[in-house]
């Protein structure tokens, strides 16, 4: 049995999924996101505003106290496969939490709820410096040998 329970986001979680949103940027990339843009954008999510849902997994005990680790899933159309494929997103694993098999419990959760739906794959990018990150993703499976990303933002980031 795992030690992790995931679940759904709720309203409930909104300040938990800014907090960890801010921290991730500010650890893995060295950015300080605007928490009012961050809450807005969090909200959307949460409401249903937006095609996106958050996964939390907390303590697999009767009272956990707060979340361990977070992701977003968006999914995308594929044209050439007729089916989705959903993008992880805003994974965040609160350190007291790390390396405890918290973001393999939220995966593993997502995975099984994509092939369920009929997606035919996960995929994810993640910043060139965060290896630790892409020493997790290629444990559980994943590669990133077959496209690289290209962006264009317009904004502030």
């Amino acid at each position: 049995m795992s030690r992790w329970r995931v679940r759904p986001a709720s309203p409930a979680d909104e300040d938990a999924l800014v907090e960890g949103n801010l921290t991730m940027a500010r650890e893995t990339e060295g950015l300080a996101l605007d928490p009012t843009v961050l809450r807005a954008g969090v909200r959307a999510v949460l409401s249903g505003a937006q095609p996106a849902a958050y996964w939390v997994a907390e303590a697999d005990t009767a009272d956990p106290t707060a979340p361990a680790g977070q992701l977003m899933i968006t999914r995308e159309w594929s044209d050439w496969r007729n089916a989705e494929v959903w993008w992880i997103q805003s994974v965040y694993v609160w350190p007291a939490a790390r390396r405890q098999g918290v973001y393999r419990a939220l995966a593993g959760h997502v995975e099984a709820a994509a092939r369920a739906a009929g997606a035919q794959g996960l995929r994810l990018y993640v910043d060139q410096r965060n290896t630790a990150a892409q020493a997790v993703y290629r444990a559980m499976g994943m590669n990133g040998d077959h496209y690289q990303l290209f962006e264009r933002l317009f904004g502030a980031h």
